[in-house]
């Protein structure tokens, strides 16, 4: 097969490891970035280029597209859809993981657990969204910050309040959430490849931090997951449309609860933690469905 893995930089560990388990197993594989792709918009029939070359001959995509390039690294995998490549993850899976508010609403309309969680617009509005919480801390997450970047614990509801109005004068979108004390600290990564739960790993905050991100120092290992971990996990990922996702819970005493999805989850941490070849996963689930995929659902859903 030939496969394409939309990616900004060859070196990153996450793009090597897909190179590399992809020509392992056979395949002709070629990383190329997303913003130095360009489209011809043509009455049926679109196209796409890179460097003066037509894309048009590959049989997958493998979309890595960061967030600081959404917008445009999506419309490139749309365009791959429109013409009829197999996409691992559909722009609109995408486009869905990366707005937290909007990812958010479609879990909870689906009754997955979520933390208890408000989002408001006027400041006159401040007293009320924290009431939505009840008790303090909080956590106060914008919405367009990623590993761990851009969450403040606020430990009263006057801090909470100092640093709601803050981000008010930025213009900014942010949630307020509930604080899970009950987690200490540690949260789970259930990576997810099609129908199945690939790998788990949990992830503990240094001493002195509640974010457990491991680009925040936090600490990984393998871990099982329980059959209600795993459930909600797929269902996460399949509400997103996601065939590949990395779904962040964190255990409550209400259950497993959703934190996040993301769509191009980091392979380092989780190949590590657990000594699995996730990225060869990756490699195996394209083989099974690009070949046998419904071209034609992707020229009219996208």
């Amino acid at each position: 097969m030939k496969i394409i893995i939309l990616s900004r930089r060859r070196s990153l560990y996450s793009t090597r490891r897909l190179v590399e388990a992809a020509e392992n197993r056979g395949h002709e594989v070629r990383v190329i970035d997303p913003l130095r792709c360009y489209m011809n918009l043509k009455a049926g029939k679109p196209t796409i280029y890179f460097k003066g070359e037509d894309l048009s001959g590959y049989d997958a995509v493998i979309p890595r597209i960061g967030a600081s390039i959404t917008f445009y690294g999506t419309a490139v995998v749309r365009q791959f859809e429109m013409m009829g490549v197999y996409v691992q993850n559909e722009s609109q899976g995408i486009t869905r993981a990366r707005d937290k508010l909007r990812s958010m609403q479609l879990l909870s309309r689906e009754g997955i657990g979520l933390p208890v969680s408000g989002f408001a617009h006027s400041p006159d509005d401040t007293e009320g969204l924290v009431n939505l919480i009840s008790d303090p801390p909080f956590i106060i997450k914008l919405l367009e910050g990623t590993q761990g970047k851009g969450v403040v614990l606020a430990e009263t509801r006057k801090a909470a309040e100092s640093v709601i109005d803050a981000f008010r004068n930025l213009d900014a979108y942010f949630l307020v959430q509930e604080f899970i004390e009950e987690a200490k600290g540690a949260d789970l990564r259930c990576f997810v490849v099609g129908n199945k739960v690939v790998a788990a790993m949990k992830r503990k905050a240094k001493e002195g931090e509640f974010r457990s991100n491991l680009h925040r120092g936090g600490k990984a290992t393998q871990v099982p997951l329980t059959e209600e971990e795993c459930a909600t996990a797929l269902k996460a990922a399949e509400i997103m449309g996601l065939d590949v996702a990395g779904v962040d819970l964190i255990q409550g005493r209400r259950g497993p609860l959703v934190l996040e999805v993301n769509s191009s989850p980091g392979l380092e941490g989780i190949e590590k933690s657990t000594s699995l070849d996730v990225a060869g996963m990756i490699i195996e689930h394209i083989e099974k469905n690009a070949k046998s995929a419904d071209r034609k659902s992707f020229t009219t859903r996208a």
